[in-house]
């Protein structure tokens, strides 16, 4: 995508108008989030009334995150060829449109497919929204706002349970994801209001449809052949042959974007060795959120907690998460993105050390939740968006965005992978989770060090906003 795109003045915006965007921009973020924390409460309820086992019901994890990934990447695209404003309404309506569906499902297989609308619909809320306040604010105010938006999960995480419970005994599973529609419409108004307009004195070139296609091939590949690595003997004999077609992908997508005027996945960007490193600490920040999923079950085995409960035993982790979150986003101009990251993983470090250390006793438990919770909090906080804002030009911000959520994922789906692969090993019993936990603690450490190569200050593509916010152009 090397078109230069011309953005309109900016204009002098009211702080309220500014407020309002910033509402927008959060209530989208947040009503994605939220729809995450709820499907691990809701699943019993959704077992019971369709009839399926885990395994089964495991695919509407699957199918959420393929979808999302695939959407990321095409609606940061499109955002940097025909503006935020368009691309991130449509991504609020797919969404609602999704849950209008899964609320709808008679049977399980359109329950699948409405959660694939909604994963099409969530890929483009969050990475669009990054690329809006990159455009929009200026770089004193982006941190707070960045920190602000990395928040959404642990508030997500909160509230979705307590949520999810209520709503499930009284109303019923299907108000869970009709609740969405009312939100989906407030912000669509509200969006087609005060979301920034996007004008660009040259037309769009050709749509890279050769780069779409291997670049979504490359994604369903590589999300089989990893969720596959712990499978049953079938699964085994077909995880290497997914991968390796990953693998053969991936080199034919970088043969035909360096060929490509406005290519989906700009390689220029990987030349950027800033970008580069925030990229491979965004793949390791996928894999601290990863570690989160194995908590509560070394918190059953080791000390006792019932199942019902386990739970409560992450409250620690995700409210000191979200309130990281929040004072890192306040704190990142005033000490720089390198500081924040370093010190994020550094907690990160520290955390899952403690946890693979369960005859520690439950106290040492909740401390390790805590630094785990700060730690992530911190480098979710919006450092490493700063960084892409800063470090990309401005007519590829979306792209760069978007890339940051798959790196992301894709760390996750890895962390959950190989956690369950190696405790699995040794009996999945609580010495194969400290082992498992032991190899995240130093790959936590390993980000830790590359973080260190870092600019102490990035080279601010743009400074200050650059686009007109509200109805004028």
């Amino acid at each position: 995508m090397s078109q230069q795109t011309q953005l309109s003045p900016p204009l002098p915006a009211a702080d309220a108008v500014q407020r309002r965007l910033v509402q927008v921009l959060f209530v989208g973020v947040f009503m994605a989030a939220l729809d995450s924390a709820i499907v691990g409460p809701v699943l019993p309820a959704l077992r019971e009334a369709f009839g399926i086992d885990n395994r089964t019901a495991g695919l509407l994890t699957t199918v959420f995150s393929l979808s999302s990934m695939c959407s990321t990447a095409l609606m940061a695209y499109f955002s940097d060829r025909h503006g935020r404003r368009p691309v991130y309404l449509a991504s609020v309506a797919l969404f609602a449109l999704g849950s209008l569906c899964i609320a709808a499902a008679p049977s399980f297989d359109l329950l699948l497919v409405g959660r694939a609308i909604q994963g099409l619909g969530a890929g483009g809320i969050a990475p669009v929204a990054s690329a809006v306040i990159g455009d929009v604010f200026t770089a004193e105010r982006r941190g707070r706002i960045l920190g602000l938006i990395g928040a959404t999960h642990g508030m997500a995480f909160v509230l979705g349970p307590p949520l999810a419970t209520v709503l499930t005994s009284t109303l019923g599973w299907r108000w869970l994801f009709l609740v969405n529609l009312p939100v989906a419409l407030v912000v669509l108004r509200l969006g087609a209001r005060y979301l920034p307009r996007h004008r660009s004195d040259a037309a769009p070139g050709p749509i890279d449809l050769a780069g779409i296609t291997v670049t979504l091939l490359f994604l369903l590949f590589l999300v089989m052949g990893i969720s596959r690595l712990p499978d049953s003997a079938t699964g085994l004999m077909l995880w290497p042959w997914f991968l390796a077609v990953s693998g053969v992908l991936l080199a034919a997508l970088v043969v035909i974007e360096k060929r490509q005027a406005q290519a989906l996945i700009p390689i220029d960007l990987f030349a950027n060795r800033q970008l580069a490193i925030a990229y491979v600490l965004t793949l390791g920040v996928g894999f601290s959120m990863g570690g989160i999923v194995f908590l509560t079950t070394i918190a059953t085995l080791a000390y006792g907690v019932s199942v019902e409960y386990a739970g409560l035993a992450l409250l620690p982790l995700v409210i000191c998460s979200m309130v990281g979150s929040m004072a890192a986003g306040r704190l990142l101009n005033r000490l720089g993105a390198r500081n924040m990251v370093i010190f994020g993983f550094g907690l990160l470090t520290l955390g899952y050390l403690q946890s693979a250390m369960p005859e520690t006793g439950f106290t040492a438990f909740v401390v390790a939740s805590v630094l785990v919770g700060i730690g992530l909090g911190v480098v979710v906080s919006g450092a490493l968006r700063t960084i892409a804002i800063d470090e990309a030009p401005p007519a590829q911000r979306g792209t760069a965005q978007g890339l940051i959520n798959i790196f992301n994922a894709v760390g996750t789906l890895l962390a959950v992978t190989f956690i369950s692969a190696i405790a699995d090993f040794e009996g999945g019993e609580l010495t194969g989770f400290g082992h498992a936990y032991l190899a995240l603690t130093l790959t936590m450490l390993v980000m830790l060090l590359m973080a260190f190569g870092l600019k102490r200050k990035s080279s601010g593509s743009v400074v200050g906003p650059a686009t007109s916010v509200g109805r004028q152009e």
